[in-house]
């Protein structure tokens, strides 16, 4: 099958250099598309320069920053919109967060029949590197709370390494997805099953970022506590 990576940036010059050789060693079918919301520190230069040398990179660069959310809904649109007809599309962090050498595990799942695949930090036990404490009682909180609001039973509704066919991406109206921050992959993965899609968690290792700054902040952890009941409401209402 022939796929899309879609890695959303925001001053990653010192990953995107090291990560896009990793991602296309893992399938030759693999193409990566770099969402770039005009990072002060040159990563899209670095993702021009690596353009010349390799035409399975491509490269979407947006004015402003505008949300994680955003970058993949453009992403998702510049998939659709290819010659290239992909026939999946894969999210994943340009920090090294989600391992490289894991994407065919959810690749795998789509070929096993499933519409959606989900990498999972918490299928199995936990399996999260290089977090204190804190941090993984509020992301394990979170999903717990994700789900109650939601009525979707995945075990990682935040996580942000998943997969979805052509198919799940048309059908979804990317004009409606609202979410602008991580709350993105909570709406993504809840409206695909409600429409009936089938969705498969694998088991990921989630490692903290191994360069730059977390993007998350309060304002994002905010957003996230509305939008799950917007989510519901949504589907109670028909407007998934």
């Amino acid at each position: 099958m022939k796929g899309l990576i879609i890695v959303p940036t925001y001053n990653e010059s010192n990953n995107v250099k090291e990560l896009i050789p990793e991602i296309l060693k893992q399938d030759k079918n693999i193409d990566v598309l770099i969402v770039d919301d005009n990072s002060p520190d040159g990563t899209a230069k670095i993702v021009e320069a690596m353009i010349k040398e390799e035409k399975r990179i491509h490269l979407l660069k947006r004015k402003k920053k505008a949300g994680l959310g955003k970058a993949y809904v453009a992403g998702f649109k510049w998939a659709l919109q290819s010659k290239k007809h992909y026939e999946y599309v894969c999210e994943m962090d340009a920090d090294f967060s989600h391992d490289p050498n894991e994407v065919h595990l959810l690749i795998e799942a789509l070929e096993e029949g499933y519409d959606a695949s989900c990498g999972s930090r918490y299928i199995r036990g936990v399996r999260v590197l290089n977090w204190d404490l804190k941090r993984l009682f509020i992301s394990l909180i979170g999903n717990f709370y994700a789900r109650f609001a939601t009525g979707i039973k995945l075990t990682d509704l935040t996580g942000g390494y998943n997969c979805y066919k052509r198919s799940v991406i048309e059908t979804l109206n990317l004009d409606n997805i609202s979410s602008s921050g991580y709350s993105f992959q909570i709406e993504m993965k809840a409206k695909a099953i409600y429409k009936g899609f089938k969705i498969k968690e694998v088991p990921i290792i989630f490692r903290d970022r191994f360069e730059g700054t977390t993007k998350m902040s309060g304002g994002i952890i905010n957003e996230a506590l509305f939008k799950c009941w917007k989510i519901r409401l949504d589907k109670w209402l028909g407007r998934i």
